[in-house]
């Protein structure tokens, strides 16, 4: 699930995640993701499902907020601060969209929220950076797999959810910023990367095993997956999704400069 929020796309770094959710999102859509909102709701399994979405959404966005405005005591110069703040900001702005769709669809934040601050916050506690390169890292990996995770689960979604998942997963800017430090530290200092290749094998492990623990904790949410509400997916779809996650990251590792 989304622990954190940046984009996945950097400047200088190749095509990447979601093949299948762009090419889905150029088909016609069909089933639930050709209603909006008031039609697909009446299916109270589908509502479930999209209300713990946002909920995990939200304080994944929440908790990236937190994290950044702790990342820019790291920050080496005034410059990189800013920019941390800035991205800190833009998180926080993405938390109150989810906060406030929730209140509108007639559901209390704090409870959809609720069920998944112990799986957020026991990522974020076993992925603590020791320090500013290993910061930017998690920020980058972790959050963009768990950005190609919402991006492939959004395109199956009504087009009134599907939209604002869409719209919270836009660049705040880290992607670039990220590649950019990472590899001029690299550069500097080539043994740096070999560190940082294991920080980041290790948050791609973390990151894939904390989603699927809490998607299976989540009846409607597993329903949603394996096709049940959503349209489309199967089980033989969810490994593929997996695959096209970890093909992703691979990319993201090169960008970095770093070996998957």
């Amino acid at each position: 699930m989304r622990f954190m929020t940046t984009s996945d796309k950097p400047d200088n770094a190749s095509d990447e995640p979601a093949e299948s959710a762009e090419s889905a999102e150029s088909a016609a859509p069909t089933g639930i993701a050709a209603q909006d909102w008031a039609q697909a709701s009446a299916d109270p399994q589908y509502r479930a499902a999209v209300v713990d979405l946002l909920g995990a959404l939200a304080y994944g966005e929440l908790a990236a907020f937190e994290r950044l405005a702790e990342d820019a005591k790291l920050a080496p110069t005034l410059d990189d601060k800013a920019e941390l703040a800035k991205m800190a900001s833009a998180e926080f702005h993405h938390f109150e969209r989810l906060r406030d769709r929730l209140t509108e669809i007639g559901e209390q934040p704090t409870l959809a929220m609720e069920p998944f601050v112990a799986a957020l916050d026991g990522f974020h506690r076993q992925t603590a950076p020791s320090d500013w390169l290993e910061g930017l890292v998690k920020a980058y990996v972790g959050d963009s797999i768990a950005s190609d995770f919402y991006r492939e689960v959004a395109v199956r979604l009504d087009t009134d959810s599907r939209a604002l998942v869409i719209a919270v997963l836009d660049d705040t800017g880290h992607a670039g910023f990220a590649v950019d430090r990472v590899r001029a530290a690299i550069d500097a200092d080539p043994r740096v990367g070999g560190r940082l290749a294991l920080w980041a094998r290790r948050l791609m492990g973390e990151a894939l095993s904390q989603s699927q623990r809490v998607v299976a904790d989540r009846d409607a949410l597993s329903t949603m997956l394996v096709g049940g509400v959503a349209d489309g997916f199967d089980l033989a779809e969810v490994g593929r999704m997996f695959s096209r996650i970890t093909e992703a990251h691979t990319k993201r590792m090169a960008a970095l400069g770093l070996a998957a």
